[in-house]
């Protein structure tokens, strides 16, 4: 226990440490929001592979979909790895940093009202991301509940109170940059961590061949006939499993807190870097939780899921491992978590003051006060976000679990196509926008509704619906804007210029002619 409580303290120093060092770099919006735009290359890489992965995957989404799916459920951290991870780099990366800068957005809803000429098209971006992000950080509390209190064996409330007024000490204090350290740092104690969690889970069945064999034998007829499944290239249900893997990855391209690393981009070493580090990362971190959560089934003797829910998966496998292991799952847990929840708490701050409240609510606002109201706004959404948590854990509510479960498919959903599009095609229009905007959101929202019934049985999962409005989106805007007015084409040629703009690099980067 004393080591378990050392380790903890230690690592809580060491975030605070950071937040207070970075002060200097939080002073105007551009420091606080973006870290300048200078950010290097190690830690922006894993500053948007640490807000990827929370304990959300690590405990509720490893342990369900790895029972659900069994091995094969691995994919799904495959899947975060190639398109969540590498294609999101490539595609996105260096187009976001240059045109964002060109516009001189800092949050996406920004880039809308900047690229497309809308300042109602901002708003009601800025409006999305509030209303899908702060019920979502509720969520990163849950993982912590159980391990807690297997490790410590104290209430969750204080876990829940302790971990926000930290997190928020250091976003506060140091902004972007102090975020972006800390996230290094949680990084590695993430890799390292799973890594070892793997191992010893595993070495505890007998090692991998006979863990493989013992899932081989595990048979459950209510999801499957087939002998062996759990353990097979696809498991029982692939139809489902592709729904998971499009919504954790393609998600990635249009969720705020994601895209908004791609902003801080210090250089074109920044783009290869990043792509290699977090791609890498992914692979490590989520394939590990995925192929972890894939053997739960081996400890289905231990484990009640119709009482204790899906969550109690992936605790049950390491309740017996040493001491030593259980500090680093905790540790490692705390990591995702806080990481994850300082990208969310800045990204919703920033939001609600660039986009929302300056210019509209506060028609004068210079870049002290803009700094100031978005500190004080983290503070608001740290506040809400532990009281919802509260709220689901201590009561029968299970409309914010529901509401967490589709904000990535309603924010990536409304916000993918017209940003894909809206980097590469002049053709893009405003109408276009709106009607991925509205298609996603209320989707999403009759799928938690009584109304979701009325749905087909395959898009009445979030998961499902949420993946299909990713990629409806990708179809409604070419079309819509392929039959709607054209957009003004001074504002596109002007967006579009900061592409045509020549610089000079050195001859091992480009060949002369």
């Amino acid at each position: 226990m004393v080591l378990k409580i050392i380790l903890v303290l230690v690592f809580f120093g060491v975030m605070v440490g950071i937040g207070l060092y970075c002060r200097r770099n939080a002073t105007d919006v551009n420091g606080f929001v973006l870290g300048g735009r200078a950010v290097g290359p190690w830690l922006t890489a894993f500053a948007y592979g640490t807000s990827y992965f929370s304990a959300v995957v690590f405990v509720g989404y490893a342990g369900q979909f790895g029972w659900k799916y069994g091995i094969a459920a691995t994919w799904a951290g495959i899947g975060n790895a190639i398109l969540g991870s590498l294609l999101a780099w490539a595609v996105l990366g260096r187009r976001t940093r240059i045109m964002t800068q060109h516009l001189n957005s800092a949050t996406m809803p920004e880039f809308f009202g900047q690229r497309f000429g809308s300042p109602a098209l901002k708003i009601a971006a800025s409006v999305i991301t509030f209303i899908f992000l702060v019920p979502y950080t509720a969520s990163l509390y849950n993982g912590l509940s159980r391990l807690f209190g297997m490790a410590f064996h104290i209430d969750y409330s204080i876990c829940v109170i302790v971990m926000a007024v930290l997190t928020g000490v250091y976003v506060i204090a140091g902004g972007y940059m102090a975020t972006a350290i800390n996230d290094f740092i949680q990084g590695i104690i993430m890799l390292f961590g799973i890594c070892a969690v793997i191992a010893a889970v595993i070495a505890s069945k007998g090692g991998f061949l006979a863990a493989l064999d013992g899932l081989a034998q595990v048979t459950d007829e209510t999801v499957s006939t087939t002998p062996g499944v759990f353990a097979s290239f696809f498991g029982p249900d692939p139809i489902n499993l592709l729904g998971v893997v499009i919504l954790t990855s393609l998600g990635t391209w249009g969720l705020p807190q994601m895209v908004q690393k791609f902003y801080a981009i210090k250089s074109e070493k920044s783009v290869s870097t990043g792509l290699v580090v977090s791609t890498v990362f992914a692979l490590v971190v989520a394939g590990g939780c995925y192929f972890l959560g894939g053997f739960g089934r081996l400890f289905s003797d231990q484990i009640d899921i119709a009482a204790n829910g899906y969550d109690s998966v992936v605790p049950t496998m390491l309740s017996g491992l040493p001491d030593l292991l259980i500090a680093l799952v905790v540790i490692l847990v705390l990591s995702a978590s806080m990481s994850t929840l300082s990208s969310l708490v800045l990204t919703s701050s920033s939001t609600l003051t660039l986009d929302l409240l300056k210019g509209h609510v506060v028609k004068k606002m210079d870049e002290k006060r803009q700094v100031l109201i978005m500190r004080c706004l983290i503070v608001v959404f740290v506040l809400i976000s532990v009281v919802l948590a509260l709220i689901q854990y201590k009561s029968s509510v299970t409309f914010i679990a529901q509401l967490m479960g589709v904000s990535w498919g309603a924010l990536a959903g409304a916000f993918l196509a017209p940003f894909l599009y809206g980097l590469y095609w002049k053709g893009t229009t405003k109408i276009a926008c709106w009607c991925s905007f509205l298609f996603s959101t209320v989707f999403m929202l009759v799928d938690i509704s009584p109304l979701k019934t009325s749905l087909p049985a395959l898009l009445q999962s979030p998961i499902n619906a949420g993946a299909f409005c990713m990629i409806a989106g990708l179809i409604i805007v070419p079309l819509v804007s392929l039959i709607t007015p054209k957009p003004d084409g001074k504002l596109v040629d002007d967006a579009f210029a900061c592409y045509e703009r020549k610089v000079t690099v050195r001859q091992r980067d480009a060949l002369g002619e």
